[in-house]
């Protein structure tokens, strides 16, 4: 199983491939946390990444590209995994094509969740979610709330909502992934890889339509 969800913001692909990953023994990929571990250890795309956003600027695409390749370079380089987050442009989906194919790790689909705009701005201004590294939990005060109300239900870490999640913001984040993460889609279907999964219903019946579309491959 080699996977990458992809969606709009807040379609929850995030929370949904960290579960799976869970279930089915594979890795969940999110380029911010390789980001910040990057970052924190040092490496070339790390140091790279770093000055682009102490400089306030959005991060590359070469080197994000650059990240995916570190983490894919190291010995320990997983057989089974989910990219959550990346790619996000037409060139980042061509150079992790590459990034792959030199280490025998081509793609075996792509997983669109699809929601609609409308609903995804209603989404995000009740998600929230956990601050500790190594845990990124996300919740939804209506869809799935925490079992206690406003900390973590893995750590019990206090939640807290991101600036970004505001509803100005995401729409204008919307508007980005049209124009930049839309191409993707008929690119990955004329190689016969995209699977299409909607992602309006239930937490669980959003999974459980995942796992068929990947089993059924």
């Amino acid at each position: 199983m080699r996977l990458v969800f992809l969606g709009p913001p807040g379609c929850g692909k995030g929370t949904q491939a960290k579960v799976l990953c869970q279930r089915l023994g594979a890795e969940h990929i999110g380029t911010g946390d390789l980001l910040r571990e990057a970052m924190r250890n040092g490496t070339p795309a790390g140091r790279e990444a770093a000055f682009h956003v102490d400089q306030g600027h959005l991060v590359p695409d070469q080197v994000v590209n650059d990240l995916i390749s570190e983490r894919f370079a190291r010995n320990d380089r997983p057989q089974r995994f989910i990219l959550d987050g990346y790619p996000r442009t037409l060139p980042q989906a061509k150079a992790c094509d590459q990034i792959l194919s030199g280490v025998g790790l081509d793609l075996d689909g792509v997983v669109l969740i699809h929601v609609p705009d409308r609903e995804i701005v209603r989404r995000v201004s009740g998600r929230w979610s956990c601050p500790k590294p190594g845990c990124k939990a996300t919740y939804h005060v209506i869809s799935n709330p925490p079992k206690k109300s406003g900390h973590c239900d893995d750590c019990g870490t206090a939640l807290v909502q991101r600036s970004d999640d505001a509803p100005e913001t995401v729409e204008a984040r919307l508007v980005v992934y049209h124009r930049e993460t839309e191409p993707l889609l008929p690119y990955y279907r004329a190689k016969g890889l995209l699977r299409n999964v909607d992602g309006t219903g239930d937490i669980n019946l959003v999974r459980g339509a995942l796992e068929t579309a990947i089993v059924d491959r």
